[in-house]
Protein backbone atom coordinates (compact mmCIF):
# COMPACT_ATOMS: atom_id res chain seq x y z
CA UNK A 1 0.00 0.00 0.00
CA UNK A 2 2.89 2.29 0.79
CA UNK A 3 4.38 1.76 -2.67
CA UNK A 4 1.08 2.76 -4.28
CA UNK A 5 1.02 5.97 -2.22
CA UNK A 6 4.61 6.75 -3.27
CA UNK A 7 3.74 6.20 -6.93
CA UNK A 8 0.71 8.49 -6.72
CA UNK A 9 2.71 11.20 -4.92
CA UNK A 10 5.51 11.04 -7.50
CA UNK A 11 3.03 11.29 -10.38
CA UNK A 12 1.25 14.24 -8.74
CA UNK A 13 4.57 16.05 -8.16
CA UNK A 14 5.41 15.63 -11.84
CA UNK A 15 2.08 17.18 -12.86
CA UNK A 16 2.53 20.24 -10.64
CA UNK A 17 6.16 20.75 -11.69
CA UNK A 18 5.35 20.55 -15.41
CA UNK A 19 2.43 22.97 -15.09
CA UNK A 20 4.63 25.63 -13.48
CA UNK A 21 7.46 25.15 -16.00
CA UNK A 22 5.09 25.42 -18.97
CA UNK A 23 3.79 28.77 -17.76
CA UNK A 24 7.30 30.12 -17.18
CA UNK A 25 8.55 28.99 -20.60
CA UNK A 26 5.54 30.43 -22.42
CA UNK A 27 6.07 33.80 -20.74
CA UNK A 28 9.81 33.82 -21.48
CA UNK A 29 9.30 32.63 -25.05
CA UNK A 30 6.67 35.26 -25.78
CA UNK A 31 8.78 38.09 -24.36
CA UNK A 32 12.04 37.04 -26.07
CA UNK A 33 10.51 35.78 -29.32
CA UNK A 34 12.76 32.70 -29.11
CA UNK A 35 11.50 29.73 -31.10
CA UNK A 36 13.69 27.42 -29.03
CA UNK A 37 12.02 28.53 -25.79
CA UNK A 38 8.54 28.32 -27.29
CA UNK A 39 9.40 24.86 -28.60
CA UNK A 40 10.57 23.92 -25.14
CA UNK A 41 7.19 25.08 -23.82
CA UNK A 42 5.54 22.71 -26.31
CA UNK A 43 7.89 19.96 -25.15
CA UNK A 44 6.95 20.65 -21.53
CA UNK A 45 3.28 20.59 -22.51
CA UNK A 46 3.81 17.04 -23.77
CA UNK A 47 5.52 16.32 -20.44
CA UNK A 48 2.46 17.68 -18.65
CA UNK A 49 0.05 15.54 -20.65
CA UNK A 50 2.30 12.54 -20.08
CA UNK A 51 2.34 13.23 -16.32
CA UNK A 52 -1.46 13.32 -16.27
CA UNK A 53 -1.54 10.01 -18.14
CA UNK A 54 1.00 8.58 -15.70
CA UNK A 55 -1.09 9.62 -12.72
CA UNK A 56 -4.16 7.99 -14.27
CA UNK A 57 -2.20 4.84 -15.15
CA UNK A 58 -0.73 4.51 -11.65
CA UNK A 59 -4.19 4.92 -10.12
CA UNK A 60 -5.73 2.33 -12.44
CA UNK A 61 -2.90 -0.20 -12.42
CA UNK A 62 -2.92 -0.31 -8.61
CA UNK A 63 -6.47 -1.68 -8.62
CA UNK A 64 -6.71 -5.41 -7.83
CA UNK A 65 -7.72 -8.00 -10.41
CA UNK A 66 -11.45 -8.37 -10.98
CA UNK A 67 -13.85 -10.39 -13.13
CA UNK A 68 -13.33 -8.02 -16.06
CA UNK A 69 -9.54 -7.98 -15.69
CA UNK A 70 -8.56 -11.33 -14.12
CA UNK A 71 -4.87 -10.70 -14.79
CA UNK A 72 -4.93 -7.26 -13.15
CA UNK A 73 -4.66 -3.74 -14.60
CA UNK A 74 -0.93 -3.54 -15.27
CA UNK A 75 -1.49 -2.92 -19.00
CA UNK A 76 -2.69 0.60 -18.16
CA UNK A 77 0.91 1.52 -17.33
CA UNK A 78 2.16 0.07 -20.61
CA UNK A 79 -0.49 1.99 -22.54
CA UNK A 80 0.44 5.18 -20.69
CA UNK A 81 4.12 4.69 -21.51
CA UNK A 82 3.31 4.05 -25.18
CA UNK A 83 1.25 7.24 -25.42
CA UNK A 84 4.01 9.18 -23.67
CA UNK A 85 6.48 7.96 -26.28
CA UNK A 86 4.10 9.17 -28.99
CA UNK A 87 3.81 12.57 -27.34
CA UNK A 88 7.59 12.89 -27.24
CA UNK A 89 7.80 12.03 -30.94
CA UNK A 90 5.06 14.56 -31.77
CA UNK A 91 6.82 17.28 -29.76
CA UNK A 92 10.08 16.59 -31.61
CA UNK A 93 8.48 16.90 -35.05
CA UNK A 94 6.68 20.08 -34.01
CA UNK A 95 9.93 21.67 -32.85
CA UNK A 96 11.61 20.80 -36.17
CA UNK A 97 8.63 22.26 -38.07
CA UNK A 98 8.64 25.56 -36.19
CA UNK A 99 12.43 25.92 -36.26
CA UNK A 100 12.52 25.20 -40.00
CA UNK A 101 9.89 27.86 -40.63
CA UNK A 102 12.01 30.41 -38.79
CA UNK A 103 15.13 29.49 -40.77
CA UNK A 104 13.28 29.70 -44.10
CA UNK A 105 11.46 32.93 -43.28
CA UNK A 106 14.52 34.50 -41.71
CA UNK A 107 12.41 35.95 -38.89
CA UNK A 108 14.55 37.61 -36.28
CA UNK A 109 14.50 37.20 -32.54
CA UNK A 110 14.16 40.09 -30.12
CA UNK A 111 17.28 41.00 -28.20
CA UNK A 112 15.85 40.09 -24.76
CA UNK A 113 17.48 36.83 -23.68
CA UNK A 114 18.11 37.36 -19.95
CA UNK A 115 14.63 36.24 -18.89
CA UNK A 116 14.94 33.16 -21.09
CA UNK A 117 18.28 32.24 -19.51
CA UNK A 118 16.79 32.54 -16.01
CA UNK A 119 13.70 30.48 -16.86
CA UNK A 120 15.66 27.73 -18.60
CA UNK A 121 18.02 27.49 -15.62
CA UNK A 122 15.04 27.06 -13.29
CA UNK A 123 13.59 24.42 -15.64
CA UNK A 124 16.84 22.43 -15.66
CA UNK A 125 17.11 22.36 -11.86
CA UNK A 126 13.42 21.58 -11.30
CA UNK A 127 13.32 18.78 -13.88
CA UNK A 128 16.52 17.24 -12.53
CA UNK A 129 15.08 17.04 -9.02
CA UNK A 130 11.66 15.76 -10.11
CA UNK A 131 13.01 13.22 -12.63
CA UNK A 132 15.48 11.86 -10.07
CA UNK A 133 12.60 11.31 -7.66
CA UNK A 134 10.52 9.64 -10.39
CA UNK A 135 13.40 7.29 -11.23
CA UNK A 136 13.86 6.48 -7.55
CA UNK A 137 10.20 5.63 -6.97
CA UNK A 138 9.84 3.98 -10.40
CA UNK A 139 12.74 1.58 -9.79
CA UNK A 140 11.65 0.94 -6.21
CA UNK A 141 8.09 0.03 -7.25
CA UNK A 142 9.01 -1.35 -10.71
CA UNK A 143 6.61 1.15 -12.33
CA UNK A 144 7.22 1.39 -16.07
CA UNK A 145 4.88 4.39 -16.20
CA UNK A 146 6.89 6.42 -13.67
CA UNK A 147 10.15 5.40 -15.33
CA UNK A 148 8.81 6.56 -18.70
CA UNK A 149 7.71 9.84 -17.15
CA UNK A 150 11.14 10.25 -15.54
CA UNK A 151 12.79 9.57 -18.90
CA UNK A 152 10.46 12.13 -20.42
CA UNK A 153 11.61 14.77 -17.95
CA UNK A 154 15.24 13.75 -18.38
CA UNK A 155 15.01 14.58 -22.08
CA UNK A 156 13.59 17.94 -21.04
CA UNK A 157 16.74 18.56 -18.99
CA UNK A 158 19.02 18.02 -21.98
CA UNK A 159 16.83 20.01 -24.32
CA UNK A 160 16.62 22.84 -21.78
CA UNK A 161 20.41 22.81 -21.41
CA UNK A 162 20.75 23.04 -25.18
CA UNK A 163 18.38 25.97 -25.36
CA UNK A 164 20.11 27.61 -22.40
CA UNK A 165 23.51 27.30 -24.08
CA UNK A 166 22.04 28.76 -27.27
CA UNK A 167 20.57 31.75 -25.45
CA UNK A 168 23.90 32.45 -23.77
CA UNK A 169 25.71 32.32 -27.14
CA UNK A 170 23.11 34.56 -28.76
CA UNK A 171 23.40 37.04 -25.93
CA UNK A 172 27.16 37.37 -26.37
CA UNK A 173 27.54 36.84 -30.13
CA UNK A 174 24.28 38.09 -31.61
CA UNK A 175 24.07 35.04 -33.92
CA UNK A 176 20.29 34.63 -33.98
CA UNK A 177 20.45 31.67 -36.39
CA UNK A 178 21.67 29.57 -33.44
CA UNK A 179 18.18 29.71 -31.93
CA UNK A 180 16.36 27.52 -34.52
CA UNK A 181 19.43 25.36 -35.19
CA UNK A 182 19.75 24.38 -31.53
CA UNK A 183 16.01 23.74 -31.42
CA UNK A 184 16.36 21.22 -34.27
CA UNK A 185 19.32 19.45 -32.63
CA UNK A 186 17.35 19.16 -29.40
CA UNK A 187 14.37 17.78 -31.32
CA UNK A 188 16.48 14.99 -32.81
CA UNK A 189 17.63 13.97 -29.34
CA UNK A 190 14.03 13.98 -28.11
CA UNK A 191 12.92 11.91 -31.10
CA UNK A 192 15.38 9.12 -30.25
CA UNK A 193 14.06 8.91 -26.69
CA UNK A 194 10.45 8.86 -27.87
CA UNK A 195 11.07 5.90 -30.18
CA UNK A 196 12.92 4.05 -27.41
CA UNK A 197 10.04 4.42 -24.94
CA UNK A 198 7.44 3.45 -27.54
CA UNK A 199 9.40 0.35 -28.55
CA UNK A 200 9.65 -0.93 -24.96
CA UNK A 201 6.02 -0.37 -24.05
CA UNK A 202 4.73 -1.69 -27.38
CA UNK A 203 6.67 -4.90 -26.76
CA UNK A 204 4.81 -5.32 -23.47
CA UNK A 205 1.43 -4.53 -25.04
CA UNK A 206 2.05 -7.19 -27.69
CA UNK A 207 3.03 -9.76 -25.03
CA UNK A 208 6.69 -9.70 -25.97
CA UNK A 209 9.07 -11.83 -23.92
CA UNK A 210 11.13 -10.51 -21.04
CA UNK A 211 14.60 -9.14 -21.91
CA UNK A 212 17.20 -11.80 -22.68
CA UNK A 213 19.07 -10.88 -19.49
CA UNK A 214 16.02 -11.88 -17.43
CA UNK A 215 15.57 -15.12 -19.38
CA UNK A 216 19.23 -15.96 -18.76
CA UNK A 217 18.70 -15.45 -15.02
CA UNK A 218 15.72 -17.82 -15.09
CA UNK A 219 17.77 -20.49 -16.90
CA UNK A 220 20.60 -20.07 -14.41
CA UNK A 221 18.20 -20.66 -11.51
CA UNK A 222 16.93 -23.84 -13.17
CA UNK A 223 20.48 -25.10 -13.73
CA UNK A 224 21.34 -24.45 -10.09
CA UNK A 225 18.48 -26.76 -9.09
CA UNK A 226 19.88 -29.67 -11.12
CA UNK A 227 21.44 -31.03 -7.95
CA UNK A 228 17.96 -31.20 -6.42
CA UNK A 229 16.65 -33.38 -9.23
CA UNK A 230 15.56 -31.07 -12.05
CA UNK A 231 16.47 -32.83 -15.28
CA UNK A 232 15.45 -30.32 -17.94
CA UNK A 233 12.84 -27.71 -18.88
CA UNK A 234 10.65 -26.75 -21.82
CA UNK A 235 7.93 -24.32 -22.91
CA UNK A 236 9.49 -21.34 -21.11
CA UNK A 237 7.20 -18.35 -21.68
CA UNK A 238 7.34 -14.84 -20.26
CA UNK A 239 5.72 -11.44 -20.63
CA UNK A 240 5.23 -8.10 -18.87
CA UNK A 241 2.09 -6.23 -17.88
CA UNK A 242 3.10 -2.84 -16.51
CA UNK A 243 5.35 -3.48 -13.50
CA UNK A 244 4.37 -7.13 -13.31
CA UNK A 245 6.41 -9.95 -14.85
CA UNK A 246 4.80 -13.28 -15.66
CA UNK A 247 6.66 -16.55 -16.22
CA UNK A 248 5.44 -20.00 -17.27
CA UNK A 249 7.49 -23.15 -17.76
CA UNK A 250 7.49 -26.94 -17.65
CA UNK A 251 10.11 -28.75 -15.56
CA UNK A 252 11.12 -32.37 -16.13
CA UNK A 253 11.71 -34.58 -13.08
CA UNK A 254 12.73 -38.24 -12.59
CA UNK A 255 9.82 -40.67 -12.90
CA UNK A 256 10.27 -42.01 -9.38
CA UNK A 257 10.30 -38.60 -7.64
CA UNK A 258 7.33 -37.98 -5.35
CA UNK A 259 4.81 -35.23 -6.06
CA UNK A 260 5.65 -33.64 -2.73
CA UNK A 261 9.36 -33.46 -3.57
CA UNK A 262 8.59 -31.97 -7.01
CA UNK A 263 6.33 -29.37 -5.40
CA UNK A 264 9.03 -28.36 -2.90
CA UNK A 265 11.56 -27.89 -5.71
CA UNK A 266 9.10 -25.83 -7.76
CA UNK A 267 8.46 -23.58 -4.74
CA UNK A 268 12.21 -23.09 -4.26
CA UNK A 269 12.64 -22.20 -7.94
CA UNK A 270 9.77 -19.70 -7.77
CA UNK A 271 11.37 -18.00 -4.75
CA UNK A 272 14.77 -17.81 -6.46
CA UNK A 273 13.33 -16.36 -9.69
CA UNK A 274 11.35 -13.74 -7.75
CA UNK A 275 14.53 -12.83 -5.88
CA UNK A 276 16.49 -12.48 -9.14
CA UNK A 277 13.91 -10.58 -11.20
CA UNK A 278 11.67 -8.77 -8.72
CA UNK A 279 8.22 -7.46 -9.56
CA UNK A 280 6.92 -10.93 -10.38
CA UNK A 281 3.15 -11.14 -10.60
CA UNK A 282 2.96 -14.89 -11.07
CA UNK A 283 5.09 -17.91 -11.87
CA UNK A 284 3.37 -21.00 -13.20
CA UNK A 285 5.39 -24.23 -13.20
CA UNK A 286 4.10 -27.49 -14.64
CA UNK A 287 5.93 -30.65 -13.58
CA UNK A 288 6.30 -33.64 -15.92
CA UNK A 289 8.12 -37.00 -15.62
CA UNK A 290 11.20 -37.58 -17.76
CA UNK A 291 10.74 -38.76 -21.34
CA UNK A 292 12.90 -39.21 -24.43
CA UNK A 293 11.59 -36.02 -26.07
CA UNK A 294 12.28 -33.70 -23.14
CA UNK A 295 13.69 -30.42 -24.52
CA UNK A 296 16.33 -28.01 -23.27
CA UNK A 297 18.42 -30.37 -21.21
CA UNK A 298 20.19 -28.37 -18.52
CA UNK A 299 23.33 -30.39 -19.06
CA UNK A 300 24.21 -28.22 -22.05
Amino acid sequence: MRSVTEKKSAAALSIISNAVIIILKLIAGTISGSISIISEAIHSLSDFLASVLTFFAVMKSSEPADSGHPFGHGRYEDMSGFIEGGLIIFAAFYIVFEASKKIISGASMESETTLGIIVMTIAVVANFLVSSYLFYVGKKTNSISLLADGEHLRTDIWSSLGVLAGLVLIKFTGLEILDPLIAILVALFILKTGFSISKTTLNNLLDGALPQADLDKIETVIKEMKIEGVMSYKDLKSRCAGPEKMVEMTLIFPKDMTIEHCHDICDAIEDKIKEQLGGICSISIHAEPECERCAHSINK
